[in-house]
């Protein structure tokens, strides 16, 4: 059977009923796997050609394995011998070193084929792009002539809801913004919030709500770490974008990177080896008089486990002492028991904690170890800290020390002075903050890529995304993705609390 009729029998498999043409459609597309696979396989280990490109002949032979099989068996059967078939073709090519030219011209002899009608007399299904070659389908989940729709996963409620609220505001006022200045090539676009309560129990069932009912295009600033764990598969399951949510931690930055998720920030394996650097090297204090306190989950370990890498890359021999709390609680009577029984004496504490638990833990280790640090990742929540500890009094911001993945929002750098803006115009009365600043930059890096992507579908737009290269926004610093490098930013700058409760900007180097 020639590629070309093979890929005619696949557009027919859209292009008519399914049942009414094919009898043995599961035997015919288990021969077309055979044929398909490998020059997927061999497409996709070329760098030069858009991985887009082969996303689509995938997308569209695992719907003809969906369509021609009549249960979960005998499709997840069908969809594992094709896959093995990509996995020979991209094993093949790497051994043979890969004759690219070769593989484009069949990649866009199977895309012209698939763009024609099945048979006479059967409109097109699908259409050819005609710069690229790749076929597309339409319409496209969550878009509109007039709209784009994307969705987030946060709290409303619970000890995490103010993180949600103020991720989920600077999202909205960037996509405000660009509204007001004509959207993206026209379409307006809207954030459709769902409700998990910081509880990953709750996560899948907020995905479902929103991708199901609200057909959301992709996602954007989910709050954290262990509710990604939970949203992360089932976004990649879908091939759905999962862009920048509110975490640094390890199950967002895959090694390689997830093809579908993306972050702007820096991780907190990052931030705490900033922070074992800044106390080591520039406050003098020595190892053993240093500590961890953190929440106990995904995110906790993290942040424990980004010291522990600080430690060994400074040759620091000392183990690291760790103090924890039970994961969306401020239960912090235990830890603050051992912190007053160490010896040595404690010096300074490294915090990967929520804000309220960070505060009942400041308010109760405040007198019993007079002069102590306390260095928190930022995931803290910068704003609702401070506002937990203004209420206890000046002794009880002093030394607080907070790292960020965002510029310092009292700043006049031009990205802050546009965020500064925009929320004086579209969210009135609400004062600039560290969490809103960070949704707001994501919101503004996605929001290029749209523009950029045109016709727009996930995989042309995760192209775009991985085609960014020194992308100023005005921070300081250059963002950029690639293939291999799905986290725009490196940079982390410090802050700290002074008697007023004012975060203050400090180097941490």
């Amino acid at each position: 059977m020639t590629l070309r009729w093979s890929a005619l029998i696949i557009g027919s498999l859209f292009g008519a009923p399914f049942g009414t043409a094919f009898a043995a459609a599961p035997d015919m597309v288990r021969d077309l796997a055979s044929r398909v696979g490998p020059i997927v396989g061999q497409a996709s280990a070329c760098p030069d050609i858009a991985q887009g490109r082969v996303q689509t002949i995938v997308d569209k032979f695992r719907e003809a394995i969906r369509q021609a099989t009549n249960n979960d068996s005998e499709r997840d059967q069908l969809t594992r011998t094709f896959n093995g078939y990509i996995a020979e073709g991209r094993s093949r090519s790497g051994a043979a070193q890969a004759n690219c030219p070769a593989a484009e011209r069949q990649l866009t002899d199977l895309e012209r084929s698939l763009s024609q009608p099945a048979a006479a007399g059967t409109p097109p299904q699908t259409r050819a792009d005609a710069t690229t070659g790749a076929v597309t389908s339409a319409p496209v989940r969550g878009i509109t002539d007039r709209e784009i729709r994307f969705g987030m996963v946060l709290p409303f409620s619970g000890i995490r809801k103010e993180t949600g609220r103020q991720m989920r505001q600077g999202i909205e006022i960037a996509f405000a913004r660009a509204n007001d200045a004509g959207g993206v090539n026209g379409r307006t676009l809207r954030l459709v919030a769902a409700d998990d309560g910081y509880d990953p129990n709750r996560t899948l069932a907020a995905m479902g709500q929103l991708y199901d009912k609200e057909q959301v295009f992709g996602f954007i600033g989910n709050v954290g770490t262990a509710n990604s764990e939970v949203a992360i598969p089932y976004a990649l399951e879908r091939r759905a974008l999962y862009f920048a949510p509110n975490t640094g931690a390890a199950v967002v930055r895959r090694d390689p990177p997830d093809r579908y998720v993306f972050n702007y920030r820096a991780s907190y394996s990052e931030e705490t080896a900033a922070l074992v650097r800044y106390l080591v090297k520039m406050k003098r204090i020595p190892p053993k008089q240093i500590a961890v306190f953190t929440q106990q989950d995904a995110f906790g370990d993290d942040g424990f486990a980004g010291v522990g890498k600080a430690y060994r890359q400074l040759n620091i021999g000392d183990a690291v002492t760790r103090f924890s709390y039970p994961r969306a609680t401020m239960d912090v009577e235990e830890a603050v028991a051992q912190v007053k029984a160490h010896k040595p004496g404690l010096k300074a504490i490294i915090m990967v904690a929520t804000d309220r638990a960070a505060a009942k833990f400041i308010e109760k280790t405040r007198d019993a170890v007079p002069g102590l640090i306390y260095a928190n990742v930022s995931a803290v929540g910068s704003t609702s800290l401070a506002t937990e500890l203004k209420l206890l009094g000046p002794r009880f911001t002093n030394g607080v020390i907070v790292t960020q993945g965002v510029p310092a929002v009292s700043g006049y750098s031009s990205l802050v002075l546009d965020y500064k803006n925009a929320l004086a115009k579209y969210a009135p009365g609400e004062a600039p903050d560290y969490t809103s600043l960070e949704g707001y930059i994501s919101a503004t890096i996605l929001i290029q890529a749209l523009k950029q992507t045109n016709p727009l579908d996930t995989e042309r737009l995760v192209d775009t995304l991985e085609s960014m290269r020194s992308l100023d926004l005005g921070l300081g610093t250059p963002l950029a993705f690639g293939r291999a490098e799905h986290q725009a930013s490196h940079k982390i700058w410090g802050t700290a609390l002074d008697e007023n409760g004012t975060y203050q900007a400090i180097e941490l180097e």
